[in-house]
């Protein structure tokens, strides 16, 4: 796909994300938090995970997942990450990033009861050193391996 196809994806990015808030039964409030938490995944993921390639992606997804799974639950979770990679112009990105949102989906399920009562930036926060540990071990991936 070209690069009009890659800037439509990303510009609708943020009502599909709060229409599969909508639909996964969260309500205004919960699909606002499924943006806002979107949103801080990435900046954090932004700041620490730049300079090596696929990293920051990696971590986003991996937070992302890990923060919605504990907050929504896996169902809610899994369905927001498809409709986040729904019509996407590259589809071997979106296998990666399905893998990377499966790996934060179990750790979200596995640490869900210190997770969902954190505030968002708390979650974030002591998510950053474990998709950054999770990247080192290879549970993380990227296009190439690293």
């Amino acid at each position: 796909m070209g690069f009009l196809d890659q800037a439509i994806h990303a510009a609708t990015g943020v009502p599909r994300l709060y229409a599969a808030g909508l639909k996964a039964g969260l309500g205004p409030s919960g699909a606002f938090e499924v943006l806002r938490i979107s949103e801080a995944a990435l900046r954090a993921a932004a700041a620490q995970g730049r300079g090596v390639p696929g990293r920051t992606n990696a971590m986003r997804h991996f937070m992302w997942q890990a923060l919605l799974t504990a907050r929504f639950g896996r169902p809610a979770a899994a369905g927001i990450a498809r409709a986040q990679e729904h019509g996407t112009p590259n589809a071997r990105d979106s296998r990666i990033d399905e893998h990377n949102n499966g790996v934060g989906q179990e750790y979200g399920d596995a640490h869900a009861e210190e997770l969902k009562g954190l505030s968002t930036a708390d979650a974030i926060s002591r998510l950053l050193p474990v998709a950054l540990q999770k990247w080192d071990a290879d549970e993380l991936i990227w296009i190439k391996p690293h």
